[in-house]
């Protein structure tokens, strides 16, 4: 039976923002533990994203924007603007902290916004790997267009193409965007999947689909995706986690006594400063 899940939304300062897993239906889709979708929302001049610094523990986060644009920056020194198209990939490990903002330029006028924001959780080796963080334009990634479909593969395998985004399990993540009338089939060779709809009227397999929900198809379906309007959406999943993990916050790990260790560090002030960004930051939440 697929399963249709509608996400919970989040309003932070005239964005809405949709968090479709981690839900009761779903607490990961392979190895994705955390999906969010941000906006569509036009921001007015003057205003913009500013989520202050914040650490992460554990898992890798995954930026792809269909518009707009976003800055980065981290505790190891990088100072990114990711644009529609580009992958921002950040693997936590044992520890990083970072900070995105709209760049100064996007609040000089009416800005767009428009993307999907992911949390992969790491193999339990890995979970206390070195912290890094990998830009990869548009233009690097694997792409395919075929009869009013265009895919990208931000991350792992499909369709036959490999991202050369760096991922430590078996991993399904594609940007699909179908002109009115095109068809594509999801890619099978994963042992789980999810479909997202970020905007659309879209069908699977001649079921209609709701807009801004997560669909996780029958393990044995078909999965044609057909559009009746433009239809933009992300296809993710991979192989299943090794382990349950534990969500707290900003923190995923395999150990409850790590995330606690996490707090500890975070209230000590131990993950160190983000060059350019280092007078705020958020504080431990208090639940």
């Amino acid at each position: 039976m697929t399963t249709i899940i509608a996400p919970r939304v989040h309003d932070i300062g005239g964005l809405q923002v949709r968090r479709a897993v981690p839900t009761l239906q779903a607490r990961s889709v392979g190895p994705f533990v955390f999906v969010d979708q941000m906006g569509p929302a036009v921001l007015a001049p003057g205003t913009g994203i500013d989520v202050r610094p914040h650490p992460h523990i554990g898992l890798a986060t995954v930026t792809f924007l269909w518009s707009g644009a976003i800055g980065h920056r981290d505790t190891l020194g990088s100072d990114q603007v990711i644009r529609p198209g580009d992958v921002n990939w950040m693997t936590a490990g044992r520890g990083i902290a970072h900070s995105e903002r709209t760049p100064p330029p996007e609040r000089e006028h009416d800005h767009p916004i428009h993307g999907m924001q992911t949390w992969l959780a790491l193999p339990k080796s890995a979970e206390e790997t070195d912290p890094a963080f990998y830009h990869h334009a548009a233009a690097t990634l694997p792409q395919q267009r075929r009869d009013g479909a265009w895919l990208r593969i931000i991350a792992g395998r499909a369709y036959g193409e490999e991202s050369p985004v760096k991922v430590f399990a078996d991993t399904l993540n594609v940007a699909i965007d179908l002109d009115p009338g095109a068809e594509i089939d999801l890619d099978t060779g994963h042992v789980e999947r999810s479909l997202y709809i970020l905007e659309g009227e879209a069908q699977l397999d001649g079921v209609d689909l709701p807009a801004q929900h997560l669909i996780i198809p029958e393990h044995n379906a078909r999965g044609r995706l057909r559009a009746k309007s433009p239809v933009k959406a992300m296809l993710m999943g991979g192989e299943p986690l090794d382990a349950p993990r534990h969500l707290w916050w900003n923190f995923v790990s395999s150990s409850q006594e790590r995330i606690q260790q996490a707090k500890q560090d975070w209230d000590a002030g131990r993950f160190g400063t983000i060059p350019g960004d280092d007078k705020e930051f958020i504080p431990l939440p208090s639940y």
